[in-house]
């Protein structure tokens, strides 16, 4: 997802995708330590996304102040 797209998310769409995301990067970590991914690219894809929706999360913090 671009960050163009999570900003048009409210928030509580975005907490939620940030647990499913969280959720499935476990599920990617485990899988890499017991057998080979098939596309080991996919751990940072989800760690970036993550960190785009703190920071989108955090910049509506700020601005509510």
């Amino acid at each position: 997802m671009k960050a163009k797209e999570l900003r048009e998310m409210s928030t509580e769409q975005l907490q939620a995708t940030l647990r499913e995301t969280v959720d499935s990067l476990f599920r990617l970590r485990i899988q890499q330590q017991t057998e080979r991914l098939a596309n080991p690219r996919e751990l940072a894809n989800k760690r970036r996304l993550i960190a785009r929706i703190h920071t989108i999360l955090r910049e509506r913090e700020f601005s509510a102040v």
